[in-house]
């Protein structure tokens, strides 16, 4: 039997995301569009991104990880990332989308105010009033001139976004459909509201934006902007999906979800990377040349996390100050590299 794993975690880009097979009947959609209704994915992540997706690396031991994210990948679920700070839950998606070579990450940051309607669409009515009144004041009883086009005041979020049918679009062929990568960052700090309020749309792939439906019978296609910058017509204010998004959320463990939300995702709870991992890290952002003045500090940074939190991110502040020119030496690097590598807890350091 062949390799099942269409994500490996350690390759090079690929377009095996194209041998994905049909999704199980309780996930599948079955809807008709128009050629006018395709999204085109971007196929250039930017550079930053790139760079994030590059620098992430799974282990061989890591196969319990390779699998949950290929399982949400056949299974079209979400797949909902546990872990301490700094163990690579938001990288991880990264890597997904570049190694499958989804195009650029739709990121939606969760903070307390987050709303679904901040993840689905924004409306400036406010903008679009204050440029149609100088119109009509101006205007002579019988112009027929008329407020704005409404699309120009709509943009679609990340969620909203994601949820467009989206393929890869090239003259001459049929659509290839394609996933986006949307990701849900530190969704444990949201509201808590928000995870009941997503249990829909998970499960339908769709939803209505209000106030172009209203006007659906006089302008039945509207031009609105993505949350990538993209033009696209919407039908009667209609967004659907033709395949589920890939879709990770990442929380640090801070609240519990409601059952009915977790029902809908995949869970996966990150490791704390070991030696060979941090080397990894530290090779992928500093380059090979350190690894020997590295291999201390490494060795240092996994002795005390066994009494407390510490982040990849610190260990990474340190070798790049050790391995400088400007390097401090003696008793002041020694203490600078205590300040470095503090505890992620307060109570811990005391």
């Amino acid at each position: 039997m062949s390799d099942w794993r269409i994500f490996t975690g350690v390759g090079e880009p690929h377009d095996k995301i194209a041998e994905l097979p049909e999704p199980p009947s309780w996930r599948s959609f079955e809807r008709q569009f128009e050629a006018s209704d395709w999204v085109d994915v971007p196929k250039k992540m930017s550079k930053r991104d790139e760079t994030r997706g590059k620098s992430f690396r799974v282990s061989p031991e890591d196969e319990d990880l390779v699998n949950v994210v290929n399982a949400a990948l056949y299974l079209r679920r979400p797949l909902l990332i546990t872990g301490k700070p700094g163990t690579g839950k938001t990288s991880l998606a990264y890597r997904i989308a570049y190694e499958l070579n989804l195009g650029p990450v739709l990121s939606w940051s969760i903070t307390a105010r987050s709303t679904l309607q901040d993840g689905l669409y924004r409306y400036d009515a406010i903008s679009r009033l204050q440029e149609a009144q100088p119109k009509f004041q101006q205007a002579e009883p019988s112009s027929s001139e008329t407020v704005p086009d409404i699309g120009r005041y709509i943009q679609l979020g990340p969620l909203g976004t994601a949820l467009l049918p989206t393929a890869r679009l090239e003259p001459g062929k049929p659509p290839q459909p394609l996933s986006r990568m949307l990701l849900i960052d530190e969704f444990d700090k949201s509201d808590i509201n928000l995870p009941n309020d997503l249990l829909n749309l998970f499960e339908e792939g769709e939803f209505e934006i209000r106030e172009l439906a209203r006007i659906a019978k006089d302008t039945e296609r509207v031009q609105v902007r993505s949350y990538d910058g993209q033009e696209v017509s919407l039908k009667a204010g209609q967004v659907k999906c033709a395949g589920f998004p890939m879709v990770v959320l990442t929380s640090n463990g801070e609240r519990d979800f409601p059952p009915a939300f977790l029902r809908r995702c995949l869970r996966l709870t990150m490791p704390d990377p070991n030696e060979k991992a941090l080397a990894d890290i530290v090779k992928a952002h500093l380059g090979d040349g350190v690894l020997a003045e590295a291999e201390p500090l490494i060795t240092q940074f996994v002795e005390k996390r066994m009494t407390g939190d510490l982040s990849p991110d610190q260990l990474l502040n340190a070798v790049y100050l050790v391995t400088r020119q400007f390097s401090p030496v003696g008793d002041n690097q020694e203490k600078l590299m205590d300040v470095l590598m503090k505890y992620l807890s307060s109570a811990e350091d005391g």
